[in-house]
């Protein structure tokens, strides 16, 4: 039963909480919108305009434009720690390879949420009839390229398969298994030359990315009648590098994300086109209730070392409306660098809060592993690249 809670209440939770549930459910698959790398959760989980490393795949792939080498990553995160669960967890593997005859990278990520084992019973009795294991994993694969000294485009393309059950419930046909797909597009500015009047000289300080992500059909599992959206995202992500010297360098990055989908069906039973959603959305309801959808994160990084080691301190906050989710907490994390190795981890509290102590995402912990190699170190460490 304690399983059975958790799935029902995982979307709820953690991402779609709002007054706009109805009876149709918000999106499904909503790991696609996890966080999925340690530095970036360390930084509110805002990474839209920092996307300077194999990560960038998630929250912009255009940022992987402007870097060189080769680089992996593997992240693994024990999810909702507060229900005390071992085999409720969350994986994610990155590699991007940069290729000259291509003049561009390469990109691929492995997503994977584990839901662990649950037990099935009779309709009309609690004995145990059998066993099975759900989880949801997506894969993705991607290509990133400069179309100018400043600009960078990503496009990914992305397998989806979510298996909640091998069977339907009571006398539904099919089962609890679905698959689809969806695609990403990107852009990131990292201007190398900027001087503002009256504020300044910007030049390799800025960077402002956009990415739509999970853009794509609705996902069923027993009939379409039944299908929900995926979980299609708008973000907008800024990056600002504050100061940089030898040793130092501080950069603060903020992210404003918005769901683009359909949530309610007309008197005929239907829902927006997902492509058309990808404009209604910003108009089902008044200019004013649309801006309280948007998720705002903000972070800030400090490196301090040389290109043979270097450490960072990170922390952020994430805001979610009251009416909107109410998601609230504040992160922090660390990491290090040294050689072709790099290591981050995050840590999420939500005790400072109002009844934050027992929120199913406080005490969140990630831990990342990163080697980057073929020049890929560079983008690893102090402030932006500077280009290939």
């Amino acid at each position: 039963m304690k399983r059975l809670i958790i799935m029902s209440a995982l979307g709820l939770l953690l991402f779609f909480n709002n007054n706009k549930i109805n009876a149709q459910g918000e999106a499904a698959v909503p790991f696609l919108l996890l966080a999925p790398d340690s530095r970036s959760g360390a930084l509110g989980e805002s990474g839209g305009g920092l996307a300077d490393n194999s990560a960038a795949i998630f929250w912009n792939p255009a940022g992987i434009a402007f870097l060189q080498g080769t680089e992996v990553s593997i992240t693994h995160s024990n999810w909702l720690p507060q229900f005390g669960l071992d085999d409720l967890f969350y994986d994610y593997l990155t590699f991007r390879q940069y290729i000259d005859e291509i003049d561009g990278s390469i990109t691929s990520s492995i997503t994977y949420m584990n839901f662990g084992e649950f037990i099935r019973t009779g309709e009309d009795s609690p004995t145990e009839i059998g066993r099975f294991r759900s989880f949801d994993a997506a894969f993705t694969l991607g290509y990133a390229t400069k179309l100018h000294n400043d600009w960078g485009l990503g496009l990914n393309f992305r397998l989806i398969h979510s298996r909640l059950s091998d069977k339907g419930a009571g006398q539904e046909e099919g089962s609890g298994v679905a698959t689809s797909v969806s695609f990403d597009i990107a852009s990131m500015w990292r201007p190398e030359k900027l001087n503002i009047p009256l504020l300044g000289n910007f030049d390799n300080r800025l960077s402002i990315g956009v990415n739509v992500s999970n853009i794509g059909p609705e996902i069923y599992y027993i009939q379409q009648a039944q299908a929900d959206p995926i979980p299609t995202n708008f973000r907008l992500g800024l990056a600002f590098r504050l100061m940089e010297d030898e040793y130092n360098a501080l950069t603060l990055t903020g992210d404003f994300s918005k769901l683009l989908i359909d949530r309610t069906k007309d008197e005929n039973d239907e829902r927006d086109k997902f492509y058309e959603a990808l404009v209604t959305s910003w108009f089902d309801d008044d200019f004013a209730t649309e801006m309280r959808d948007i998720v705002s994160s903000f972070g800030l990084e400090y490196w301090y070392g040389d290109d043979d080691f270097k450490f960072a301190l990170r922390s952020g906050f994430f805001y979610e409306d009251p009416d909107y989710g109410n998601r609230k907490f504040m992160t922090i994390g660390a990491g290090l660098r040294y050689d072709l190795y790099g290591f981050d981890f995050s840590y999420i509290t939500t005790d400072v809060f109002k009844g934050g102590e027992n929120h199913p995402l406080n005490d969140t912990l990630r831990f990342s592993l990163i080697i980057g190699w073929d020049g890929a170190s560079s983008s690893m460490g102090k402030g932006f690249p500077r280009g290939i």
